[in-house]
This record gives C-alpha cells, structure tokens and sequence, in this order.
C-alpha cells in the first residue's frame, strides 16, 4: 500500500497540455512538434511504488575471462545505473573474450538485459546457449530500470582507470549502435527530448563532451527560454527503453533461435561451475558480490514511482529538484525517480521519499500553469 503524509493527499495537480494559443505563451520545442504537456502527478496517481538495487563498482564493470579446471568462465556484471544502456556493447566485449575458440555448447547464468544480451550474441556468432536463472527477466532488476539512454553512474571517475575509461567509451558506443538498430515499439525504444535542469548555467567547453556526438538537438536554454520556471536546461534528445518490453522481445528472440531456460537457484561459485556446459557467462549483477566473492561489488538502491502512462508527455526531465530527480514517459508507466543511495540492502520503498520524489516533481510541472 503506498504510504503519505496528510499533508500529500492534500495536493495534487490535473492534466494540462500548453502550447502558445493559451494561458502562458510557452516556448517551442527543439525536437518534438508536439504541444508542451505537464505530467498528472498526484498521490492518487501513483499505482505502485518500486524498489531496485543496481550493481555498483567504483572501479567499474568487470568483463574478464577466466579458466577453471575444465571451464572457461567470463563475467559480465557491475554495470552500475548504466546496464541497460551498455548492455550490447558490454555483452559484445565479453563475448570477445572467447577469443578464436570455436562455437559449441554456452551457458549463461542470469536473465537480466546482460544475460539475455550476452545469449543473442552467443547465438550470433553460433553458439547453442542455456540461460539459468533464478529468476524470469520480468523479476529481475533490469525490468525496474528507469529506462533512459545514458551510461552514466557506472562507476567512480576518480577510482575507474583509464583503460576502463577507454572500455567504457567502446561499450557504450556499440550498444548505442546496437539500439538504433532496434527503435520501434517491438523492442520498446524511441526518440524523445531529455532536459537537464540545473541552477547554475552550464560552463563554456573548449571542446566537446565524452558522448556529445551521440546526443542530437542539443541546446543549453535559459529560464525563459523552457517551461520549467528559473532552472536552466540542457536539452538533448536520446533513446528511452522500455524495460518490460525489451526483456519480452529479447526472450522471445532468444527462444525462436533455439535456446533454453533453466530455473535454479545459485549459492555458490561451485554451483555455478558444475554447469554441464564447457563455456559459462556470469551475469549475475549484483549477485555475483557473492557467488564470487566480489567485496568491491555494492547495491545503490533506487526508487521509482509508477504513474498510468500519459501519451501526451514526450519528453524526459532530469534534476530540477532536492535530490536526485527523474520523469521517463514510458508507453507502459509514467515514471519518477529517484534514489541512487550506495550499500543499501533495504526493500521496501522510503515515504520520505516518495513524498519528495512527489513534491519536488509537482513543484517542477506547476510552472507549465
């Protein structure tokens, strides 16, 4: 049951679509024609309340082989906030690390976007392949992901070594390829305007960002110059991904090309390596922390409120309030965020914060009025 103040159920906001005919004269879209919409963010709003804890290293990911007795083991975890989004390039990296050893029979361990991602690949290149899982893809952390294309809060800058850097530049890259090659509604992927807030106007660059090139129709507006009140916006447009929709297609993709699930439960590294198959990939996320022992390995726990989808919204928001903020208009929730709280083990969502989650996004809209 979801949980508020009295206070809360006191406010609420209606639905508004503004564009410059009315009310306000709003200014223009630099992607989307369509009218600016304000979200329906009430208390009574909210159908569910999700609590997910993304796989966090602040050295970064781990893609490495390794031999063990008779096994070849690759690991493919600890992407951080960035799984979703790194999801091919990573898996293509440790599909890699096969080296030239030619196609048989693969098991990979976990269901999440990196296993299912890791198989596809697998099966790509020949491979037969056993996905086991304690867990179907929609149980996994990887179907309460926001759902938005950026790979960041993947690891700690001032931790992460170059290399890794340069890895996570080529990975976030291929994956990036990988879903344009995928936009349309069968995989849950489109186009939409994302807008940065910020108090402060952004720094003048001597030259470009990390991942600029792959961010069309940006633009750093002003207050004025947007509808969200006296915050300055970075506006770009990227990819948002439906989670439940592309964990559906990936499984429905994987099975038509022949492969297998198995349902089991994993305790141990031991466990894992008296899988029948020569060649096991572990995408176990944060559960490899302990099947292997992995003390770098820590949850940052999120929480996300599900609101009905609204088709009006289309476009995302970042920031604009305390704490961590997000709105992604997912075709099949309108969803908010956020947390990003490391070695938090808990789960159950927090009322204080789905209060300011709430809050800080009704103040946000309510400058569209």
């Amino acid at each position: 049951m979801n949980t508020f103040t009295r206070r809360r159920l006191m406010l609420g906001t209606g639905a508004a679509v503004l564009a410059g005919c009315g009310g306000r004269d709003l200014p223009g879209r630099g992607y989307s024609r369509k009218p600016w919409a304000a979200p329906r963010i009430a208390p009574g709003n909210v159908i569910r309340e999700v609590v997910g804890h993304r796989p966090f290293r602040p050295s970064g990911f781990v893609v490495r082989a390794e031999r063990v007795d008779d096994k070849l083991l690759i690991h493919n975890y600890g992407h951080g906030g960035g799984g979703i989004s790194l999801a091919w390039g990573s898996s293509a990296l440790a599909v890699q690390a096969l080296g030239n050893r030619l196609p048989g029979e693969a098991a990979v361990v976990g269901s999440g976007v990196m296993g299912l991602t890791s198989a596809r690949l697998l099966q790509d290149a020949g491979w037969q392949v056993t996905i086991h899982t304690r867990s179907v893809a929609r149980h996994t952390t990887s179907n309460v992901a926001g759902g938005e294309w950026g790979p960041f809060s993947v690891h700690d800058p001032d931790v992460s070594s170059e290399a890794f850097k340069t890895r996570l530049d080529w990975a976030a890259r291929i994956s990036h390829h990988a879903y344009t090659n995928l936009t349309g509604a069968d995989y849950g992927i489109r186009w939409l305007e994302q807008y940065s807030l910020s108090r402060t106007a952004p720094e003048p660059m001597d030259e470009p960002g990390q991942w600029d090139d792959l961010f069309p129709h940006t633009a750093d507006l002003a207050p004025g110059e947007h509808p969200f009140g006296d915050w300055h916006a970075h506006r770009n447009v990227t990819m948002q991904i439906d989670p439940g929709t592309l964990l559906r297609a990936l499984v429905r993709d994987f099975q038509l090309a022949g492969g297998r699930i198995r349902i089991r439960d994993f305790t141990s590294a031991g466990d894992v390596l008296g899988l029948p198959e020569p060649v096991i990939f572990n995408c176990t996320g944060l559960g490899a922390a302990a099947l292997f022992d992995d003390q770098e390995l820590v949850p940052a726990k999120g929480q996300l409120l599900f609101l009905p989808p609204d088709p009006a919204v289309d476009y995302m928001t970042l920031g604009g309030g305390r704490g961590q903020l997000y709105m992604f208009p997912r075709s099949d929730v309108l969803l908010l965020g956020g947390t990003f709280k490391l070695n938090d083990w808990s789960t159950q969502p927090e009322p204080d914060e789905t209060d300011r989650i709430l809050e800080e996004h009704e103040r946000l809209f309510a400058g569209f009025g």
